[in-house]
């Protein structure tokens, strides 16, 4: 089946809400990297959709097995340590998506992003939702959520933040924040127009786009 006028797949949109905006975010033909890709379910969409030229990295070799068995180009590998391996501006845009929370060195990652590509993508769960903030004030303890499932001890995410904090990390690093997303419990998409308070309190998932250091 083919889109009618842009020629590629009329490919399936993801049950993930964020990964379908992801691609809606990038341009039709552009080169992408996809750290911590997973099953390649946005290289797919990405690929299959618009017709980009995508790459993907994965720390878990059965994601890799699982990727290259669709036909993707994905290698194995670790986003803290790989990344400088890569040319500067090799790509249009460089995803993270829901993998920054999981690194061992976030800014070192995201200098690497803005680095390899002309654009990063990034998206992560928002602490600072109010859910989260309820369950640690009413519970005291930490919270588990639909997008954090996970208990305390055996989770892989290390480094937990709000969306606030992101851009504040953004600010120190003098990077162009160029789209803020956040999307509430439901999927469902915060105006835009929203304070960043609001957006703090209310997006359970943030996708910021980023441009080069200022």
């Amino acid at each position: 089946m083919t889109a009618p006028g842009n020629g590629y797949s009329a490919a399936p949109p993801s049950s993930r809400v964020d990964l379908n905006l992801v691609a809606d975010l990038i341009r039709p033909g552009s080169r992408v990297l996809d750290i911590g890709c997973g099953d390649g379910t946005l290289l797919e969409i990405l690929e299959n959709r618009y017709g980009i030229d995508g790459r993907g990295v994965e720390l878990s070799q059965r994601n890799v097995n699982e990727c290259v068995a669709k036909g993707l180009a994905v290698v194995q590998g670790d986003a803290d340590r790989d990344l400088v391996d890569y040319p500067d501006n090799a790509f249009d845009y460089v995803v993270l998506s829901q993998t920054i929370q999981a690194t061992r060195d976030p800014r070192g990652v995201l200098e690497h992003i803005l680095r390899i590509g002309r654009r990063g993508i990034v998206s992560f769960p928002n602490f600072g939702h109010w859910r989260m903030r309820w369950q640690l004030l009413t519970r005291g303890r930490m919270p588990i959520t639909e997008h954090l499932p996970v208990s305390w001890y055996a989770t892989p995410n290390i480094h937990f933040c709000t969306i606030r904090d992101f851009c504040a990390l953004a600010d120190d690093m003098g990077v162009t924040i160029e789209k803020v997303i956040a999307l509430g419990s439901k999927g469902d998409r915060l105006s835009e127009g929203a304070s960043l308070r609001t957006l703090n309190l209310f997006g359970e998932q943030a996708i910021f786009v980023l441009a080069k250091l200022r």
